[in-house]
């Protein structure tokens, strides 16, 4: 399958292991020569979003996460982590959106749903301290 296909690819797995390493910018360089071969994967979208993020380039990082939900409207660590964008960004209602779709898709409680979770109160929590 191209899930497979994706994970056994060196680029990806050589992003991944960057990500790891604290490394986003060499993630980068690896995560796009696989886009080349995996145009259309949505976990591979989904972690070009997430590199963006970690390089502050947000308007790259809701491209590539907003890809990765047209590929696939389902993806869990897609909506977590284009969530946690939101917040960065300043824009609570958008987080809550991909909160209230993880609640919809996790049937039971699932990591990216409590991560998500975590990450608007703790958002909530900072933003009812600061100074009006």
């Amino acid at each position: 399958s191209d899930d497979q296909a994706l994970l056994a690819d060196a680029d990806y797995a050589g992003g991944l292991a960057a990500l790891k390493g604290d490394d986003a910018a060499t993630a980068l360089r690896r995560f796009q020569s696989a886009l080349k071969r995996f145009p259309d994967a949505a976990n591979l979208h989904n972690e070009l979003g997430f590199t963006h993020r970690k390089l502050r380039q947000m308007d790259k990082a809701f491209e590539h996460y907003g890809r990765a939900l047209a590929i696939d409207p389902r993806h869990r660590g897609a909506h977590e982590y284009i969530g946690e964008a939101y917040l960065m960004v300043d824009d609570l209602p958008g987080a809550e959106r991909h909160l209230a779709r993880l609640r919809a898709l996790c049937l039971v409680p699932c990591d990216e749903l409590k991560d998500l979770e975590k990450a608007v109160g703790e958002f909530k929590a900072t933003k009812a301290q600061r100074p009006s």
